[in-house]
């Protein structure tokens, strides 16, 4: 594999993890749960726009990897 398939295999797994985080939120009645999975998903999310930032860079680099 290469780098960048694997940034973005890494791309692909915080972004369902941070679903996963978000329904578990929407699912609990337990408002200190729904807080901490909000917060968890919110932290998440800024990571994921980092990634993806990094991938676009990775595509504009190496042209070859873009769609891989």
């Amino acid at each position: 594999m290469t780098v960048a398939s694997d940034v973005k295999t890494c791309l692909a797994s915080l972004k369902s993890a941070q679903a996963s985080l978000e329904q578990f939120a929407l699912s609990t009645q337990d408002q200190n749960a729904k807080n901490v999975f909000t917060q968890a998903a919110s932290q998440t999310q800024q990571i994921v726009d980092q990634i993806a930032q990094r991938v676009q860079q990775l595509e504009q680099e190496e042209p070859q990897y873009k769609d891989f």
